[in-house]
């Protein structure tokens, strides 16, 4: 019968120690996502209601119309409707 030294049985140790923590991440990775998909198949889609469109301050202020409307369109576009224009400065 061999006799473990301290060293190797400090190696060994670490090597199951650090299997079982990997091996345990794995199954909460995996939860995880079946969680996911469970949530996802079974739980009711979020309703999301039509945003009504603000007049801006600028387009309360009066000016040029069409390029506060212009600006107003391009903000909400690229913002996915939550921007909003507070001021236009002109030169």
């Amino acid at each position: 019968m061999k006799i473990i030294t301290d060293f190797e049985q400090g190696l060994l140790l670490m090597v199951i120690g650090m299997s079982a923590v990997y091996v345990i991440l794995l199954l909460v990775i995996a939860f995880g996502k079946g969680l996911i998909l469970l949530v996802n198949r079974y739980a009711p889609t979020e309703v999301v209601a039509a945003k009504t469109v603000r007049k801006s301050a600028a387009a309360a202020r009066g000016g040029d119309g069409a390029a506060t409307a212009a600006i107003v369109s391009a903000v909400s576009v690229l913002t996915g409707g939550q921007g909003r224009v507070t001021k236009i400065e002109t030169n």
